[in-house]
């Protein structure tokens, strides 16, 4: 394997449920040290793909490769035991519990042989704290319930989990979709500082203008297929957010609204 080799990749992927095609003939690919902005609308697959990529679905046809080798997931179990960690929109967070147990969720470090061992939370504490500063995110407290936390700290908290259990592949599904602008911001901070620890993110988004911030490759689903790719270099936010828009939809759109 050589630099150049994809950390996730995609080929000629399908998804059916019964007659319903919600997937056709899907390819992409993600490299490491890089955001891969994957955009669509409500409808467009977005769901799908995640499941896919994160082992809840086993695609109906296609190939699914991880660092150029062909892999089978049965279970979102086995794409962790790959690296590939997804943060869903519900962040799987307990409200109630802390910022250093949520850190955890049954990883928690222990201390002395068995039968003796027992939870070495001082331990827990000073991990999360170093790791989230690590991720640029001082806590003020780790004890604090993680629901007094902003919407933006709770994403923060899950991605820097995710990255300190190992995911080489970070799957973010529509992370700023209920965030305010500042938020949002916050956010997107956070996934560049994954990829500059050498983290391959899948950033599945609808919002062109948050992709184009962090993005260096975008892929285009709609109605379960792949429209377009463009690489950074090849597109302008302008052209990105008109291509999303569906162009020339758009353009009949607005010339009879001002015709009414």
């Amino acid at each position: 394997m050589t630099d150049a080799t994809p950390a996730l990749q995609l080929v000629d992927v399908s998804m059916s449920f019964g007659s319903v095609i919600a997937l056709r003939n899907v390819s992409m690919h993600v490299d490491n040290g890089s955001v891969t902005c994957v955009l669509g609308d409500n409808g467009a697959g977005k769901s799908t793909l995640i499941k896919i990529l994160s082992g809840v679905y086993e695609p109906t046809e296609g190939q699914l490769l991880v660092k150029g080798e062909p892999k089978r997931f049965t279970s979102p179990r086995d794409a962790l035991v790959e690296g590939i960690a997804t943060v869903f929109q519900d962040l799987a967070t307990v409200p109630l519990m802390s910022v250093w147990r949520n850190f955890f969720l049954g990883n928690e470090p222990t201390e002395w042989p068995w039968p003796f061992r027992r939870l070495n939370a001082k331990k827990a504490k000073s991990i999360c704290k170093a790791e989230l500063l690590d991720m640029g995110i001082d806590i003020r407290d780790p004890e604090q319930p993680v629901g007094t936390l902003s919407g933006g700290e709770r994403q923060a908290v899950a991605i820097a989990r995710a990255v300190h259990f190992g995911a080489n592949v970070l799957i973010l599904d529509e992370p700023t979709s209920a965030l305010g602008v500042k938020q949002s911001g916050v956010v997107l901070k956070y996934i560049l500082q994954a990829k500059e620890r050498g983290v391959a993110v899948v950033f599945i988004t609808h919002n062109p203008h948050h992709a184009y911030l962090v993005g260096d490759r975008f892929y285009l689903l709609n109605r379960g297929q792949m429209m377009a790719e463009y690489a950074r270099s090849e597109v302008s936010r302008d052209e990105l957010v008109q291509a999303m828009a569906g162009g020339a939809e758009l353009e009949a759109l607005a010339h009879e609204l001002e015709n009414m």
